[in-house]
């Protein structure tokens, strides 16, 4: 009898799914569109279809049947509270676990070993473990926190441009940068369709890479990768293990990287910092191999 388990990432901006075998092989991976429920009424079928098509395709490309039944699937998806607000996700599997993606970014950057993750993609959160229970700091939502993350840079990138056009100091070449980006003719239009929703969440987010190179942005990326640091300080603090790694889309400057590592040691001089060793999806996966009650491979193979 085959066995296959899953691990699926359902993120603000995109979904990715990946399926393994029992050695540990990855035989399929796949994508779909975001998956969170931020915002969403009782009718949304968000969550569902974003966990079931990045399943789907990464059935495909592992060529299995549409009648394939997994030992385990675990899904990780941000902003995920203990409650389904939409439409319930229906997977055929013998176990399926939901959860806050935090531990599955948790589970594939140290590799299952105790210690924080700072996660700095669409938005942002810090999860540790090795006290007598797991520690989260951050994580508030694009609307009350998530510093250091790419929404908050751009938001924060944005907002810092009106202000120098409200005052008459226009940053003339930050303006331009954003207006090009998003195809619009002013920073007020900007703002008018981000508010009446042309613009999403994760529009604005990819406005981060651009902001990064904008007169002010390098400052606010530090100022970012400092308050993630004070929060992985105040995980250590709690009794999480002093192993400290970063994951997602943020970590990708080479820069906030190596603001981030120092601040921490700064703040933790014991602490260590490592380059993540998976991705959450694959952190997914290992938690699905605990779910399904076999132990899981040495390796995942696949996955460099």
């Amino acid at each position: 009898m085959s066995f296959f388990v899953a691990g699926i990432d359902g993120g603000q901006s995109s979904t990715t799914a990946v399926i393994a075998d029992e050695t540990g092989r990855i035989v399929g991976r796949g994508s779909n569109g975001a998956a969170d429920e931020l915002g969403v009424g009782p009718d949304s079928s968000r969550l569902r279809d974003a966990l079931a098509g990045a399943l789907a395709d990464a059935r495909r490309d592992a060529r299995l049947p549409d009648t394939t039944r997994f030992a385990a699937i675990v899904a990780g998806v941000s902003g995920y509270d203990g409650e389904v607000r939409g439409r319930t996700p229906a997977m055929a599997t013998q176990r399926f676990v939901l959860l806050h993606d935090a531990p599955i970014a948790h589970a594939g950057a140290l590799a299952g070993d105790a210690g924080v993750v700072a996660i700095a993609g669409t938005g942002s959160v810090v999860y540790g473990t090795g006290g007598t229970t797991p520690s989260r700091g951050g994580g508030w939502g694009y609307l009350f926190g998530d510093e250091a993350s790419a929404f908050w840079l751009a938001r924060e990138m944005l907002a810092t441009l009106m202000r120098c056009e409200d005052d008459g100091t226009a940053d003339t070449a930050g303006r331009s940068a954003a207006c090009s980006f998003f195809g619009l003719p002013s920073l007020r239009h900007v703002a008018r369709h981000f508010y009446d929703g042309r613009i999403s969440r994760a529009a604005l987010a990819a406005f981060a890479p651009v902001a990064l190179h904008l007169r002010e942005g390098r400052a606010l990326a530090d100022r970012g990768a400092d308050r993630l640091a004070e929060l992985v300080a105040v995980a250590i603090e709690n009794g999480a293990a002093p192993l400290v790694a970063g994951a997602g889309g943020m970590f990708g400057d080479d820069g906030f990287e190596r603001r981030f590592e120092r601040s921490v040691k700064a703040a933790v001089p014991a602490a260590r910092v490592v380059r993540p060793r998976y991705d959450a999806s694959i952190g997914a996966l290992l938690l699905a191999y605990r779910e399904a009650g076999v132990e899981r491979p040495a390796d995942i193979v696949g996955e460099s």
